[in-house]
């Protein structure tokens, strides 16, 4: 980690509007990379502050796990853009920014001040990154959509989970809101991509990320399926290999792979030889694909005597590419994780220390830092409307009584 004058992004400035993962977590990538990012909140709070976990299960607006983790590094204020002077407020800030990153449905920005083209028209240097569902053109660019919504558009949840066997259950989502952090990932790529385009041009512009296709644009393989043979993939079927499953062990789970007949043999090797693994049900990975039952329970009863870590340990030994099912325990106790810093503590007011994930990633020359926690709501509206802005403190105090900031 580093100090923010180390970083090539200290010099950028973000403004941050709208609410949940996305725009919070596109901000949070430049944030942690030295950019200074005030974050604009609507007079109830961003809605991730009433989301847990919380400490001791009570709910606090400035102690909120997720909110913690997406907004260390970033300064809160208070603008009510649905209100004249909340708009105003909002354009004082712009004014000295280089990106704004958002997440507001396209029907309600132009009522927020937010619409793209307005902004461009008033500030032709910014970089604007705007995230929603749909993108702002085409038949559902003012639908609604959520991260069930968004699996499901997206076609990711038609091939979860795979290899199913059972047809009248439906697809199912991956967990949690990762449909939203995959928009925010490409707002923070792209708003980075325009910011250098601007150094060259001296021009701002206004940049569109659809959630939908942010995640249908890493389906891998599964559209070339379509393409080249009119095949629809989806999450129903089998595995044409074997042995591929997750069995349990005596203290959680693993992931049994071995595929390859080297692979094959090298397991039966560690299996002590057993005399069914020469059954012709199992002669080659094609059979034992076929027959992946019958395999799993037959190795359902070596597994199980087996605890993970040491099974793990066996069979990389052995060149057998069996693989853990961690825990989130299992990931904080990680040996490998901590000789990487990959967890990051950080001070956070009324509660102490807390360890969170850090950035994914290791820089020879510019590191990324925490340095500061994540704000109480408004935390900042003297420091930047009074000390930065030059708003008169009588006049922040009355939008204050009138619910404005």
């Amino acid at each position: 980690m580093g100090s923010q004058s180390a970083s090539p992004f200290g010099a950028i400035k973000i403004v941050e509007c709208g609410e949940g993962i996305s725009a919070a977590f596109g901000a949070k990538m430049i944030a942690d990379l030295g950019a200074e990012v005030i974050k604009v909140e609507p007079p109830g709070g961003d809605l991730t502050r009433r989301r847990g976990p919380f400490p001791d299960d009570k709910a606090d607006l400035d102690k909120s796990g997720i909110f913690i983790y997406l907004n260390a590094n970033k300064r809160s204020v208070v603008a009510d853009l649905k209100r004249p002077e909340g708009r105003e407020l909002l354009h004082k800030l712009l004014a000295g920014a280089d990106i704004l990153i958002h997440n507001v449905a396209p029907g309600d920005r132009a009522a927020q001040g937010l619409d793209s083209a307005a902004l461009r028209a008033a500030f032709p240097k910014l970089i604007i990154a705007a995230i929603s569902p749909f993108g702002e053109t085409g038949p559902y660019a003012n639908w609604r959509g959520y991260e069930l919504t968004l699996s499901n558009a997206a076609g990711w949840a038609t091939l979860s989970p795979g290899a199913s066997p059972y047809p009248e259950l439906p697809p199912l989502k991956c967990f949690g809101s990762q449909c939203e952090f995959q928009g925010g990932i490409h707002a923070a790529m792209v708003a980075l991509a325009a910011y250098m385009h601007r150094l060259k041009t001296g021009q701002g512009q206004s940049i569109d990320i659809s959630e939908q296709e942010a995640v249908a644009a890493m389906l891998e393989m599964n559209f070339m399926h379509w393409t080249y043979a009119h095949r629809e993939t989806s999450r129903l079927g089998s595995r044409l290999l074997g042995p591929w499953f997750i069995s349990d062990t005596a203290d959680g789970k693993i992931f049994a792979l071995a595929v390859e007949e080297d692979q094959w043999k090298r397991l039966v090797e560690l299996m002590g030889n057993p005399e069914w693994a020469n059954d012709e049900l199992f002669k080659d990975r094609i059979a034992r694909g076929q027959n992946q039952d019958a395999l799993k329970a037959l190795m359902g009863e070596w597994l199980s005597r087996w605890k993970t870590q040491e099974l793990y340990r066996e069979a990389q030994n052995k060149r057998v590419p069996f693989a853990p099912i961690n825990t989130m325990r299992d990931l904080y106790e990680s040996d490998h994780l901590a000789e990487r810093q990959f967890f990051a503590t950080l001070e956070q007011s009324g509660i102490g220390a807390v360890k969170l994930p850090g950035m994914p990633s290791k820089y020879g020359a510019t590191p990324w830092a925490l340095r500061r926690p994540a704000p109480k709501l408004g935390e900042h509206a003297e420091e930047v409307f009074c000390g930065e802005l030059g708003i008169a403190r009588e006049r922040l105090n009355d939008l204050r009584k009138a619910g404005v900031a």
